[in-house]
């Protein structure tokens, strides 16, 4: 008689982090893509339904709302892809309850700055906006953390799927209040709603793990000891990124400001793609390599990453020479100063690429200390430059002094890399050099073809 022996069960072989990184990256761009695609279209309609003051006051109102939730930020998102414990029930737990306790607190403080900043920008609608808005909060507070549990698994695809479906109901919701009010009404409530169609969505993200209250002492002492130095960082991020609008909600109209918004959405798409691949893609997969030995770590963040600076090297400078032209063709006389804003202030990102390439390396070590210091930098530069320049040469030098701000920002995470062993000098002056003779090239055929020069301004 024959005896058949039990055959082996076949495994699935778990994709290497080298090609998780790249599926990821994959996923962001296209998701990036998709996102800014269906934003541009959104604003593009918003801006003949509603007037420009309504964009300038909307982006005080978003700036100052962000501030808080920075200031306030205890990186559990970051705490739960950068920690060991990240995968456990407990750990996840917590940080959801946390996170959940956050958002009324959050809340408060919106209570707390609405009458101060009404009083400061001489706005009453602040009164009504920055309460109703900010309960978005508390909202937002008992959203389930699996979007950052899937980026520490490096599953991006499903949260790219995820934001953008987020973001088309509440585009949607959006220009179909904005059609029927005509009002600042429209802003307020599909922000409720956007933010309660992402708690919701949430939860079915990783339906086998869906957060429940709990309060585990080890993982609290863990993600408040992460968390404070993430406070710093993202408390002095917000004041290097966002303080330039509510600067200039101070020194300019509304409407001013509003102009200013659609040349800096436009030109920051750049730094807003790498900000997202350095979140979702390099951050999670330096942190599962950060027991290499340095030089080796430094090795492979070198070889990876010069594909990516060198590619958007010639894209940015693409990007300057024919942004003008988009917003020419998009926008309406009203956005005209914003036309002349775009180049100068997509020649800025530059050092931003540099800068958020690198920058997950030190957040990967348990090092966000020296993210505070590079924002910092660039906050100082932004604070004391914007009203000095304005003084001295008006809008326009408020504008260079904007797109000058990087540069601090690049040096400050400079100084970090070389204290970690992890310095990528060299890489980033053949970058800048592709980037200015690209940017060259790109200019003299423009202007040989008879279009001159999107830096028209200064001349």
């Amino acid at each position: 008689m024959r005896v058949l022996l039990p055959q082996p069960m076949t495994t699935l072989k778990k994709p290497t982090l080298k090609k998780l990184a790249i599926r990821g990256a994959m996923w962001t761009i296209i998701g990036y893509g998709a996102s800014q695609f269906a934003r541009l279209v959104a604003n593009i309609i918003l801006t003949r339904l509603l007037v420009p003051e309504f964009f300038g006051l909307m982006a005080v109102v978003n700036t100052l709302l962000m501030g808080i939730e920075l200031f306030s930020d205890l990186g559990i998102g970051q705490s739960i892809i950068q920690n060991k414990r990240g995968e456990e029930r407990e750990f996840f737990n917590t940080a959801w309850t946390l996170q959940a306790t956050r958002g009324f607190w959050v809340w408060f403080i919106c209570l707390a700055i609405t009458y101060p900043a009404a009083q400061f920008y001489n706005e009453p609608r602040l009164l009504w906006l920055v309460p109703i808005m900010g309960l978005t909060s508390i909202i937002l507070g008992f959203a389930s953390p699996a979007p950052a549990l899937l980026n520490r698994r490096m599953e991006v695809g499903k949260v790219i799927m995820f934001d953008f479906i987020v973001q088309i109901l509440s585009l949607i919701v959006l220009i179909t209040l904005a059609w029927w009010l005509r009002s600042l009404w429209a802003f307020a409530i599909s922000g409720l709603i956007g933010g309660t169609i992402r708690a919701i969505g949430s939860f079915f993200l990783i339906p086998e793990q869906r957060p429940k209250f709990s309060w585990d002492k080890a993982a609290l002492k863990e993600l408040l000891s992460f968390g404070r130095w993430m406070f710093i960082a993202t408390a002095i991020m917000f004041l290097a990124e966002q303080s330039d609008r509510l600067i200039l909600g101070k020194l300019l109209s509304f409407q001013t400001v509003g102009v200013y918004t659609i040349a800096a959405t436009l030109a920051n798409m750049p730094r807003e793609v790498i900000k997202t691949l350095s979140y979702r893609v390099i951050f999670p997969t330096i942190s599962n390599q950060t027991d290499l030995p340095r030089e080796t770590l430094r090795a492979k963040i070198v070889r990876q990453r010069r594909l990516i600076v060198f590619a958007c090297g010639v894209l940015l400078a693409i990007l300057v020479n024919i942004g003008d032209f988009v917003i020419a063709r998009l926008y309406d006389q009203r956005y005209a100063e914003a036309i002349w804003m775009m180049p100068i202030l997509s020649c800025g990102v530059w050092f931003s690429i540099l800068y958020y390439t690198t920058s997950p390396a030190l957040l990967a070590l348990g090092k966000p200390l020296y993210s505070a210091q590079s924002n910092l930098l660039r906050f100082l530069l932004i604070s004391i430059g914007m009203p000095l320049a304005f003084t001295t040469q008006g809008i326009l030098g408020v504008i260079v002094v904007i797109a000058l701000s990087d540069f601090p920002l690049y040096l400050g995470n400079l100084y970090g890399l070389w204290c970690e062993k992890l310095f990528c000098f060299i890489q980033d002056v053949q970058a800048t050099i592709l980037f200015v003779a690209m940017l060259a090239l790109f200019v003299l055929i423009r202007s040989s073809l008879g279009f001159g020069t999107p830096f028209q301004i200064f001349m």
